[in-house]
């Protein structure tokens, strides 16, 4: 289910995941299993205004297993999300994703359209009509 990264169009890497555009305009990350701070979540949607030239782009994120993030970083991704991402759609193993997204979120609605999968096609198809 983790995708190849691709050599044929530039890639961009932060402590937390390696991010590039794919066919559809749609930035992909790869997680990385990297327990998640403030510090390196300031730093990396840095990068992502950076490589998206400040404008929201809809995510598709391969989410991998990773140290739960305490209740500030929390916090502070979920003010993030909705200035550097217009919809997205996580692919994961069945569970992991809804996990993450209470987590973050607090059990309340996310402020951008997001939606788990553990199917990438249907992920990509969900984003096309974001």
């Amino acid at each position: 289910m983790t995708p190849e990264i691709p050599t044929d169009r530039p890639t961009y890497e932060s402590e937390i995941a390696r991010y590039w555009f794919d066919d559809n305009g749609f930035l992909v990350s790869l997680s990385k299993h990297t327990t998640r701070t403030v510090d390196n979540i300031t730093t990396n949607v840095a990068l992502i205004k950076n490589i998206t030239k400040n404008k929201p782009v809809p995510l598709l994120i391969y989410l991998t297993n990773s140290p739960v993030p305490d209740k500030r970083t929390r916090q502070f991704s979920a003010e993030q999300v909705p200035k550097i991402y217009s919809a997205m759609a996580m692919v994961a193993n069945s569970g992991l994703s809804k996990l993450i997204m209470n987590m973050v979120f607090g059990f309340k609605k996310p402020p951008i359209p997001m939606r788990s999968f553990t199917n990438q096609k249907e992920a990509i198809d969900w984003l096309k009509q974001h």
